[in-house]
Order: structure tokens, then C-alpha cells, then sequence
């Protein structure tokens, strides 16, 4: 069993599949950074200071709090913000990885309309030119 647990680990799929997931993890780290350091600052500079991680409302008569980590000690939030940072992630992510994909279609493209170089006529064709040749020598 372990045999075919090794046999299993090593094929190319998986490896591939793991070294995809590793890279997808530290893409989504690049991008959050992306979005909650530069981003989002700019787009809030632009709104008059606006900043998404601290829009919540609270959901019990306790919270009183004006940041999010404050209100939710003091209770139940519902933390749009964080909702609202989340999606300006995603947009972001599937717009790069839109562009990847059709960045790597486009170059499949370019390598279809290569041309392929003449096949070569078949064998009787070849015997005729051969023939033909020969015939002009005369």
C-alpha cells in the first residue's frame, strides 16, 4: 500500500497540481497585499479617507466601537467591509488570471498559424518527378 501511495505522489499531475497550489496560495498573498496596501489607500484617498476594513454595522445594542477588531470584541458585526475588500480581491485576481489565459492563447495561436513545413507528395509522386527528370536530361 505504501508502494502505491509512492507510485501515487509521484506522478506528474499531482506534483503539478501541489506545486499550482503553493504558487496559487502565495499569488492570493501578493494580491491581498496589492489591494489592502496600495490599492485601497488610493481609492480612499480618492472618496475623502475612506477605508473599507473599518465599515460595519453592529448587530447588538453594545457595540459602540469605531474599528472593526474594537467592535467585534464588544459583540456581533456584520464586517461589509471585509466583504467589500474581499471582492476587490477576486475582481482582481480573475482579471490577472483572464489576462494569463489569454496571454497563453494568443501564443498557442501564434504556434498553430506557424506554417508546417510542405509534407512530402507521396511516393508515386516522387517516382513521376524522378521520371519527369530524367526525361528532361535527355
Amino acid at each position: 500500500m505504501l508502494k502505491e501511495f509512492k507510485e501515487f505522489a509521484m506522478k506528474g499531475n499531482v506534483i503539478d497540481l501541489a506545486i499550482g497550489v503553493v504558487i496559487g496560495a502565495t499569488f492570493g498573498a501578493i494580491v491581498k497585499s496589492l489591494v489592502g496596501d496600495v490599492l485601497m489607500p488610493i481609492i480612499g484617498a480618492i472618496f475623502g479617507g475612506l477605508d473599507f476594513s473599518n465599515y460595519f454595522v453592529g448587530l447588538s445594542a453594545n457595540v459602540d466601537a469605531s474599528t472593526l477588531d474594537a467592535a467585534k470584541e464588544q459583540g456581533a458585526v456584520l464586517a461589509y467591509g471585509s466583504f467589500l475588500t474581499a471582492a476587490v480581491n477576486f475582481i482582481i485576481i480573475a482579471f490577472v488570471l483572464f489576462m494569463v489565459v489569454k496571454g497563453i492563447n494568443k501564443m498557442k495561436r501564434k504556434e498553430e498559424e506557424k506554417p508546417a513545413a510542405p509534407a512530402k507528395p507521396p511516393r508515386d509522386e516522387q517516382l513521376l518527378e524522378e521520371i519527369r527528370d530524367l526525361l528532361a536530361k535527355k
